[in-house]
């Protein structure tokens, strides 16, 4: 009798990583940038939408993300204590160095 191997089509895939696009606010560590991410839903209880916003520290190997740059980051191993996720792209540069708003 022949044997048969099966071997997949596809490559072995992990599962679905998260992504998110935010701003950074800040880029005095090396090799890390601290992106300020909004998230917008309704209020449980009053149904107004409101604005949600979370702090992530990301790992950005060339140092690269200057502060204010709009950013996508995706979750990653941990790297150190704080930091989960690695920058994968930016999306669009700031138009001036200067302080951003918190």
């Amino acid at each position: 009798m022949a044997e048969s191997t099966t071997t997949p089509s596809v490559p072995n895939q992990r599962g679905q990583r998260k992504e998110r696009v935010g701003l950074v606010i800040s880029n005095k560590m090396a090799k890390t940038i601290v992106v300020r991410v909004e998230r917008r839903f309704p209020h449980p209880r009053f149904k107004k939408i409101v604005t949600g916003y979370s702090k992530f520290y990301a790992h950005d190997e060339k140092n690269d993300a200057r502060v204010g740059d709009q950013v996508r980051i995706e979750e990653t191993r941990p790297i150190s204590k704080n930091k989960n996720w690695r920058l994968v792209q930016i999306v669009e540069r700031a138009l001036t160095d200067g302080p951003v708003a918190a």
